[in-house]
């Protein structure tokens, strides 16, 4: 186990610069880069994420911002249930800062980039709001047993953990090995109740379409849906549950698949499609495909029908003359660190210098920083209830729960950029 010193509070911090995935959506957390085989759950295909480039200086550095300077006053952090002593914080500390563990594969040939971008985001958080902090990396391999040992050794000498990020890692600490408060940066499987202690993090694309949802029937309180329906395993999942949530506030709908091999539609469906839509056009749409399947269908189906969709919908920003025709009115439910570039709680923090940074990447940059608000947080209220206005959204936090729920930015994609839409009750 190898535990590298991180500075809390240092001159400069350096941003990894990350090459291009061959996608330009991700699972949950939201997914983690790796090639085929892995057990990731990949959100559009089998793709692997590239090792990280030398860092480079920052694009620019952070605002000041007014801290006490006084150390963090620290009491042992207990567990919901918890006696004093079971599991108490390290021995004879008393009063001194925060100890943070953050638990990465950075070993790993899979997901050593997918890792390298929640460090750099969760490490640009520190610099900014991490005064009585100290951050301890702890690097593993992509292996479930050496992830657990390494999480066990981390859990004995620090007050909040952060990690795992694989999803067979956090599945297997969610069956009984929770030790320390935990921040876990993927999702269990099977979902369910979590162990005491445990709070998840990760991205959920289940959650976006469930937000659309809601966001629709505000907008068509009457409305008729037809859910596009991609062949992808994470597009049947977001299909599900936006029907399962559609249903559930009283409304209608039905799906109609979009198959597509090697992110090619076939033009057959696309012509079904479109002769449904011109003879029973519903009130609106939900497209459970990625951006390169809804360019295909909206440029032959029309834009004339408001579309709903999730981050794998997202074009990106587009560069001045260079917007998507085809998806000009879309509306996006994703991160306000992509949407919402304005935003008081997302200008504050810097951005790598590589414009063309992967969208799956800046995902994962962006789960860094709330990652550490998060843990900070814990690591201050013990035991109780906050909110974090953060990049990844708005974070309603119980710990007795425990639960965390995120609701992301709603945007409408025009003119190349994302017009923001009140969240609304």
């Amino acid at each position: 186990m190898l535990i590298k010193k991180l500075k809390a509070l240092g001159a400069g911090l350096t941003f990894l610069l990350l090459a291009g995935c061959s996608t330009v959506s991700l699972d949950e957390p939201q997914g983690l880069c790796a090639p085929k085989g892995a057990n990731t759950s990949p959100r559009s295909g089998d793709y692997a994420c590239p090792e990280p480039e030398p860092a480079r200086a920052p694009a620019y550095a952070p605002p000041p911002r007014e801290v006490e300077t006084s150390p963090v006053q620290t009491a042992p952090i207990l567990l919901p249930g918890q006696e004093p002593g079971a599991g108490a914080a390290p021995a004879a500390r008393g009063a001194g800062p925060v100890r943070i563990a953050l638990l990465l594969p950075m070993n790993s040939s899979s997901l050593g980039g997918a890792a390298a971008a929640v460090r750099a985001g969760f490490m640009a958080s520190v610099e900014r709001d991490g005064a009585g902090v100290t951050v301890d990396l702890v690097a593993t391999d992509d292996s479930t047993g050496g992830t657990l040992a390494s999480y066990a050794d981390a859990a004995a000498s620090h007050e909040v953990v952060v990690g795992p990020l694989a999803r067979p890692a956090v599945s297997a600490l969610a069956t009984g090995g929770v030790s320390r408060t935990t921040v876990a940066l993927n999702h269990p499987e099977p979902r369910g109740n979590l162990p005491r202690g445990m709070l998840v993090a990760g991205l959920s694309i289940e959650d976006e379409a469930r937000q659309a949802a809601e966001w629709a029937a505000r907008e068509h309180p009457q409305g008729r849906v037809l859910i596009l329906t991609g062949n992808a395993p994470w597009a049947q999942r977001a299909a599900a549950a936006f029907q399962a949530r559609w249903n559930e506030l009283g409304h209608t709908g039905q799906r109609f698949d979009v198959p597509s091999t090697d992110g090619r539609v076939d033009q057959g469906v696309i012509g079904d499609l479109k002769a449904r839509l011109d003879v029973d056009p519903p009130e609106l749409l939900f497209a459970a495909l990625d951006v390169v399947e809804l360019r295909q269908v909206r440029a032959q189906s029309g834009a004339a029908i408001p579309c709903y969709t999730g981050s794998a919908g997202n074009p990106g920003r587009a560069a001045p003359g260079a917007a998507i025709g085809e998806l000009e009115g879309l509306r996006v439910v994703d991160l306000p660190w992509l949407v919402r570039p304005d935003h008081r709680a997302v200008m504050v923090y810097p951005r790598p210098l590589d414009a063309e940074q992967p969208l799956t990447m800046s995902r994962l940059y962006a789960l860094g920083i709330d990652a550490f608000l998060v843990a900070r947080e814990l690591a201050l209220r013990p035991g109780g209830p906050f909110v974090i206005d953060g990049v990844t959204g708005r974070l309603e936090v119980d710990p007795k729960g425990p639960r965390l729920q995120r609701r992301e930015a709603m945007a409408v994609y025009r003119n190349g950029n994302f017009e923001p839409v009140d969240a609304g009750p």
